[in-house]
């Protein structure tokens, strides 16, 4: 499966370098391959361009499309909007959803889901926690 890792680990320097690689190494472990939109866009993206932003925007929206499920990195209170963005097109094409979230604070206002319910609109409605997850060694899909 082609798992489109939404996050937002990229934009600092030592998640990149510390966090980020972990999770695409825990996921690839589990037999499936990443598409990981940083990395990614490094490879393909000629940021002296000044059109490079529209180019990049496009790049990740299709890769959104191409794959068969997302990994959402969710933390933050909002979790990064570009992130959401990537979300809401994942759950329009309905693919596979994931959410990965192990940030302690609370960023809801109802009991039954840790962040906006809209988040979880694109997961189950009973079994939701089996694509949720709070830590690296709970991930398993």
């Amino acid at each position: 499966m082609i798992v489109y890792l939404a996050n937002p680990y990229g934009f600092s320097k030592q998640q990149r370098k510390e966090l980020l690689p972990v999770l695409v190494k825990k996921i690839e472990s589990l037999g499936h391959t990443v598409w990981e939109p940083f990395s990614r866009n490094e490879e393909q993206v000629n940021f002296k361009d000044t059109e490079w932003p529209y180019k990049l925007s496009q790049m990740d929206k299709n890769d959104v499309k191409k794959c068969d499920a997302i990994f959402a990195v969710i933390n933050g209170t909002p979790p990064d909007e570009g992130v959401m963005v990537e979300l809401g097109m994942a759950i329009a094409w309905e693919k596979k959803i994931y959410l990965f979230r192990d940030d302690i604070r609370v960023c809801t206002d109802n009991k039954k889901y840790p962040l906006n319910l809209m988040i979880f609109c694109g997961l189950a409605e009973y079994d939701w926690k089996k694509y949720y997850f709070t830590s690296i060694n709970e991930i398993n899909f």
